[in-house]
C-alpha cells in the first residue's frame, strides 16, 4: 500500500479555531484514520492533478461554505493507523469569507468555534497535530 495525501485547514479568528464534530458512525464519518466521533478541522484527501492549496480551498468550501485566498502551510505530519498512512499538510487561514455552514451533514454534524487554548479532548489526531505545531512554534516538518 502507498501513503495518501491529505490537507487540514486551521481557521483562526480572535484566538478561536473552527472544528467540526464527525459522525460517530464510521461509514458516515468518512475517516480512514479512525476519526469517527472526533472534532476535526475542515480537510480531506488531495485529488489527482490537484495542488495542495487547491485541495485545501476545495475542502474548506465543500465542508463549511467558507472561501479563502490566503493559505499558509504550517505543518506536515505522518499519520498512521494499522491499515493506513497519510501525509497531512496543515494550512492556516485568518482571511476568509462567509459564515460556517454544515454542508456535509452526514459526515460532519456541526461546526463550532473553540478557544485555541481550550480545545476538546476528543480531537482528530491530524488536526490535533496541526494545532500543537502551531502553538509550539515548531518547524513545519
Amino acid at each position: 500500500m502507498k501513503p495518501g495525501v491529505g490537507v487540514g485547514v486551521m481557521i483562526l479568528k480572535n484566538n478561536h479555531i473552527l472544528l467540526g464534530l464527525r459522525n460517530s458512525n464510521k461509514e458516515k464519518a468518512s475517516s480512514e484514520l479512525n476519526g469517527e466521533g472526533t472534532w476535526t478541522m475542515p480537510g480531506g484527501k488531495v485529488e489527482f492533478h490537484e495542488t495542495l492549496e487547491e485541495a485545501a480551498k476545495r475542502e474548506l468550501e465543500e465542508e463549511t461554505s467558507l472561501k479563502t485566498q490566503s493559505l499558509k502551510v504550517i505543518s506536515i505530519t505522518d499519520d498512521f493507523t494499522s491499515e493506513k498512512h497519510y501525509v497531512t499538510i496543515g494550512f492556516l487561514t485568518t482571511d476568509f469569507l462567509g459564515e460556517p455552514k454544515t454542508m456535509e451533514k452526514e459526515e460532519i454534524l456541526k461546526w463550532e468555534w473553540f478557544d485555541i487554548h481550550d480545545l476538546p479532548n476528543n480531537m482528530y489526531l491530524p488536526s490535533k497535530k496541526i494545532v500543537e505545531k502551531y502553538l509550539n512554534n515548531e518547524e513545519i516538518y
